[in-house]
């Protein structure tokens, strides 16, 4: 399905316990430059690359990173990333202190943890970012994690949910249970994106699908 224009989505595939394993960051034009959205595992740096190459982009071009929350295939790549780019790195104020080394990220097996990188602008829920889709909201999305937030473009219709929501073959459906310590603040996180009004949205699992606001509230009245 396409994206608005200026929006990119930058898939990565991993191997993971003998299967290949596809996720997926995206990517969010500004004047001032290109805006990742979530960097990958480490050692999937290249595949960044790839994206950008494919896209018409470089290294030169990327502004900024923004990061949905700490989880390892979300933020694990930073480090790799800034021996490449110099983005201002954003995180929300709760997710930080995971990124930063402060804390250690939840769900890491064997308490081991990818290397921390710096934060350079800690979020908060509201503010707003200017891009060539119109304005992208900072939406607070806890429950999944820590600092989780989502992003919406109001004016192109867009979610960009992280983990906040996922996606499968049969459409948009909740947050993964197995990987979300507490499933109640994630429903009420789903609850707030269900007053918002999309009708497209990206999954950092499962990608793309035409479903937004309608479908959200059905899933917040199932969780409840």
């Amino acid at each position: 399905m396409a994206l608005p224009g200026g929006v990119y989505a930058f898939s990565q595939t991993v191997s993971r316990d003998g299967t290949d394993q596809t996720f997926h960051p995206s990517a969010v034009e500004t004047a001032k430059g290109l805006l990742l959205v979530d960097v990958g595992f480490p050692g999937l740096t290249d595949q960044v690359e790839a994206n950008l190459a494919e896209a018409g982009f470089d290294w030169s071009d990327v502004r900024g990173v923004v990061l949905t929350h700490q989880d390892g295939d979300h933020a694990g790549g930073l480090a790799d990333l800034l021996e490449r780019a110099t983005p201002t790195v954003y995180a929300h104020e709760r997710c930080a202190p995971y990124v930063d080394g402060r804390k250690s990220p939840l769900k890491s097996p064997d308490g081991e943890r990818y290397p921390p990188a710096d934060v350079d602008v800690e979020l908060v829920d509201g503010v707003s970012f200017n891009t060539a889709a119109g304005p992208m909201d900072v939406v607070f999305t806890p429950g999944h994690a820590p600092g989780h937030v989502s992003l919406h473009l109001p004016e192109a219709g867009l979610l960009l949910a992280g983990d906040a929501l996922t996606a499968d073959a049969d459409g948009l459906q909740g947050p993964n249970e197995m990987y979300t310590p507490d499933m109640d603040e994630a429903l009420s996180s789903a609850e707030r994106l269900a007053d918002l009004d999309f009708d497209r949205t990206l999954c950092h699992h499962g990608g793309v699908v035409a479903e937004g606001t309608d479908r959200v509230a059905d899933i917040v009245a199932a969780g409840r």
